[in-house]
């Protein structure tokens, strides 16, 4: 448990490091805020990409556990990197709905690959 809680809470620290250098850098005249909510918000998709790059690495019992953590897996890194896609390059009403819109289908995805192995289907 305690290898999990230290890198979590390192990215944590480094997102709050990360929130208060950009604001600095808004009130210094460097960034404007649209500037900062990208960068945070780039930040943040970059970070379901790492947890998204860990979950399969996880140790859990069950051989549909470990089939419902690779889909998971997959889906968070490949919706992290569409997140983090769109605040780097959309505009920001864009980014915004696109953002949330691939977090969501991610968890969808995710979400039905459970449901799909617990009513017994095989995996696709």
């Amino acid at each position: 448990m305690e290898k999990d809680l230290i890198p979590s809470l390192m990215w944590a620290g480094g997102l709050i490091a990360l929130a208060l250098a950009a604001s600095l850098a808004r009130q210094m005249g460097y960034l404007d805020s649209d500037g900062v909510n990208r960068i945070v918000m780039g930040a943040i998709g970059l970070m379901l990409v790492w947890l998204g790059n860990r979950m399969p690495k996880a140790f859990v019992p069950s051989a549909q556990a470990r089939k419902a953590n690779r889909v998971g897996g997959w889906s968070m890194v490949i919706s992290g990197l569409i997140y983090a896609g769109f605040w780097a390059f959309a505009p920001v009403d864009a980014a915004v709905w696109g953002g949330c819109a691939a977090v969501a289908a991610g968890i969808a995805v995710t979400m039905g690959y459970c449901l799909h192995l617990r009513t017994g289907g095989e995996p696709a």
